[in-house]
């Protein structure tokens, strides 16, 4: 399944990072934020992570919420929050269900193997929980600050 501008985003609940559970549903009235990244701690997803974090405080301008989804557990999303000081979720979807929803579950090929894992992607929810932008096969460079102005523009 895959999900387009102007789609419903699809709802969750999952654990959170430090033991939580948040609901997608629990969100509406607020611009959402919600990114998926490979691999808590790896060299790409840190960056973007960090873009996300030294961005924050112009996305709660926005009225956004930011969230990372990987299928990394909570332990490591605590550790990986704690290692870089992310004051935003990241979301534990371990058994792929929010993945699969949202379409980032793909096969990829690395050196010629192919294999299963999450296609980078960023999903701008507006307060009414309609999808307004979708950005996949994300480039880290530059991205933070598109997404920054989507929300903006909404």
């Amino acid at each position: 399944m895959s999900v387009g501008i102007g789609d419903p985003a699809p709802n969750f609940s999952a654990l959170v990072d430090g033991g939580g559970k948040l609901a997608l549903a629990k969100l509406k009235g607020q611009n959402v934020i919600l990114y998926f990244y490979p691999k808590d701690d790896t060299s790409g997803c840190t960056k973007e992570a960090c873009g996300f974090r030294d961005a924050l405080s112009k996305f709660g301008k926005a009225n956004a919420v930011v969230l990372g989804v990987s299928r990394d557990s909570v332990a490591s999303h605590d550790k990986f929050k704690a290692k870089y000081k992310l004051p935003f979720a990241l979301v534990s979807d371990e058994d792929g269900r929010i993945c699969e929803a949202y379409g980032t579950w793909v096969e990829k090929s690395m050196y010629g193997r192919k294999y299963m894992g999450i296609e980078r992607s960023t999903f701008l929810i507006d307060k009414a929980g309609k999808i307004r932008g979708a950005w996949r096969k994300v480039k880290i460079p530059g991205h933070v600050e598109e997404v920054l102005a989507a929300v903006k523009a909404l």
